[in-house]
């Protein structure tokens, strides 16, 4: 995965909204997701830890067409749950 550097050559990172010993959260009160470079980052940080990404959605939520491809692709890394 590709990191992107600020305009002083600084790599981006991100953090969760929350962590426990196996799940890495991202809590989004949106109608609407795409696939942002935060989920991105947080996914490749769940890969090489060998936990999952949950990402808490509002149940009405729509999800990208990317980012429903980036779920499928790594099924047991990444989660949705609705609420």
């Amino acid at each position: 995965m590709d990191f992107m550097m600020t305009k002083r050559h600084v790599a981006r990172g991100a953090r969760p909204d929350a962590e426990t010993n196996n799940k890495i959260y991202l809590i989004k009160k949106v109608s609407n997701l795409r696939c942002t470079y935060q989920i991105r980052m947080l996914l490749y940080r769940a890969v090489q830890e060998g936990t999952k990404l949950v990402l808490d959605v509002p149940y009405h939520c729509e999800l990208s067409p990317s980012l429903n491809t980036l779920i499928k692709e790594h099924r047991g890394s990444i989660e949705v749950t609705r609420n």
